[in-house]
């Protein structure tokens, strides 16, 4: 038996066999030990749904919490735990904690197995500090309670919250200022609720514009005017570009927590409508492009495609716009189902639903726009649609947890064209072919794997003018690896990595994590950019670096740019150019 020093026998035992059960416990996860890099992931997904407000439904089985309590409580599971376990505690990546199973542990067993985590996959909340011992008492009485659940919102209440502070009738009908347009870039400011809008050429902040809560992703509109923004607290922002300042004209709440956001791009819908899908509630919603209004909700509650059962919370993970025909493609991340949403007739909705692989996250197209690759990224595969035919073309096993971003597209020098992601959970880089015409054989296979610096990556990314394949690791614990961003020769992928020190290049003090996150690329291509990302009360900075010469360029710092990490140029953005 494992031996535990430096705690009592009893506490012992009870360790013992939390960790020892964790292949067969209902709380445990059937997957090996988790890496810090998972834990690091899977804590770092604080819900916007911990402020809102919610009935408590004692359960009289249930050991007996105050009001206060109960709310401190939920409050923290929705920092922690609800983006594995399910705003429902009906399972996501995690297990269901459903009071069936919660009661049935009790709370001594509760408090051990939150304290100290086990192998299968639950972090060590106790031990690691992130929570005092009353606390964990406290969430150990809370999961055995029934779930609170947050409140619907529909379309009256997204209109509620609707602002058009700029009406199209009082817009301008083209550009009137003299910004380089193509070659601006939005930098999320996650931890001040803003975004940065940068100019490529004269690296100076052009603007900075309020936001919605922790920033998720920029979306441009087909004619480059629009540039939508959506924020963890399903905030959706409308800025327009041509003003005399690029000014937010909109603005609306799709919903209490969300991640994604797209725009019409199909010939003759060209900035039409808008999409965002949410997570909770779990549904998308599409409005009119120039002003947010909603159209049209819809639902993704459903069955999941593996096991076939009912699950209340799909959320969406992902959208983007096919460029075969006027549908947006939406990934329902629990239910693994990706919908093909026909946007031509609204009042006859037509919605093509194609079968992959639960856990369903980020991803991008393939070089030629056709295909879409998709991350179901706990079931480590990727997903391909075939947005031409509205059918799933593959279903291609890759590395643990992979987490592309939208992914890099170039020319492998031996299997022609791929699609590269990498991984969250390994130091693994896959390779998809993607051409299934003149390379049939390596069509939507791995065609090759290489090692990049460590594990814990979020985005890997080059440039049809590039020859160069970046990979970023800021969830790696080791913080050489966290700093630092590995780069490859795509010609000559066998001599492996160099390592470019991003962090020490910013002239930060150390003191900051310093981690570097989201290479992206200006609209030339001759530049990338990195994000140095510390925390909210230390320096933050951006990095540009020469692609060429692989050299420093340029360092962005202000006090305006707090915890900045996704970076998106608007011609990349505009004609998905990864």
């Amino acid at each position: 038996m494992t031996k535990f020093y430096g705690i009592g026998r009893r506490h012992g035992l009870m360790i013992a066999l939390a960790l020892g059960l964790a292949s067969s416990n209902a709380f445990a996860q059937d997957k090996p030990k988790v890496s810090p890099e998972e834990a690091g992931y899977a804590a770092s997904g604080t819900s916007p749904l911990g402020e809102a407000e919610m009935h408590q439904n004692m359960n009289p089985k249930a050991p007996a919490m105050t009001k206060a309590e109960f709310e401190g409580a939920r409050k923290i599971y929705f920092e922690r735990c609800a983006g594995c376990h399910g705003v429902l505690r009906k399972g996501a990546t995690g297990k269901p904690l459903t009071t069936d199973k919660t009661l049935a542990g009790g709370t001594e067993y509760l408090k051990v197995f939150i304290k100290y985590g086990s192998a299968g996959g639950m972090p060590n909340w106790g031990t690691s500090g992130d929570l005092t011992d009353a606390e964990v008492d406290m969430m150990a009485r809370y999961i055995q309670q029934e779930p609170p659940t947050p409140p619907e919102w529909g379309k009256k209440e997204m209109l509620a919250s609707q602002k058009i502070t700029v009406p199209p009738s009082q817009r301008p009908t083209k550009q009137m200022n003299k910004l380089d347009l193509g070659n601006l870039f939005s930098v999320t400011l996650r931890d001040s609720g803003e975004i940065a809008l940068i100019d490529g050429k004269t690296k100076q902040i052009v603007k900075i514009i309020k936001t919605g809560y922790a920033v998720h992703i920029s979306r441009m509109s087909k004619s480059g005017r629009y540039l939508y923004v959506i924020g963890r607290d399903a905030r959706l922002n409308l800025i327009d570009l041509w003003m005399p300042e690029p000014t937010n004209v909109a603005e609306i709440k799709v919903g209490l927590e969300a991640r994604s956001v797209e725009t019409s791009k199909y010939k003759g819908y060209e900035d039409k409508y808008a999409i965002a899908g949410t997570y909770w509630p779990p549904q998308y919603v599409i409005m009119e492009g120039d002003t947010l209004t909603p159209l049209r909700i819809e639902s993704t509650r459903g069955v999941t495609v593996d096991e076939q059962e009912f699950h209340p919370e799909p959320r969406v993970a992902s959208i983007v716009a096919s460029h075969y025909h006027p549908e947006f493609i939406v990934n329902a991340k629990e239910t693994g189902k990706i919908m093909a949403v026909d946007y031509s007739d609204l009042k006859n909705l037509k919605v093509t639903t194609m079968d992959a692989a639960r856990f369903l996250h980020d991803g991008g197209f393939d070089s030629t726009g056709r295909y879409f690759m998709v991350a179901a990224n706990a079931s480590n595969k990727i997903a391909v649609v075939d947005t031409k035919e509205d059918k799933l073309a593959a279903l291609i096993d890759v590395g643990k947890i992979p987490h592309p971003g939208r992914g890099a597209n170039f020319v492998h020098p031996k299997f022609g064209p791929v699609w590269a992601t990498s991984h969250l959970g390994d130091e693994s880089i896959s390779m998809i072919g993607t051409d299934p015409i003149k390379h049939k054989a390596q069509a939507w296979k791995v065609v090759e794997s290489i090692k990049g610096q460590g594990s814990g990556s979020l985005f890997i990314k080059t440039h049809p003018k590039s020859k160069n394949l970046w990979v970023d690791t800021p969830l790696n614990p080791d913080a050489k690896i966290s700093q630092s961003v590995a780069v490859f020769d795509i010609n000559a992928l066998d001599k492996g990595f160099e390592i470019l020190p991003i962090g020490e290049w910013s002239g930060i003090a150390d003191d900051g994590a310093r981690r570097i996150v989201q290479p992206e690329y200006n609209q030339a291509g001759d530049e990338v950019w990195f994000s140095v990302w510390s925390a909210k009360d230390k320096q933050s900075a951006v990095v540009i670096v020469d692609d060429k010469t692989r050299k420093l360029k340029a360092v962005i710092k202000d006090p305006r740019l707090v915890t900045p990490t996704g970076k998106f140029n608007v011609h990349n953005t505009q004609h998905d150019v990864y």
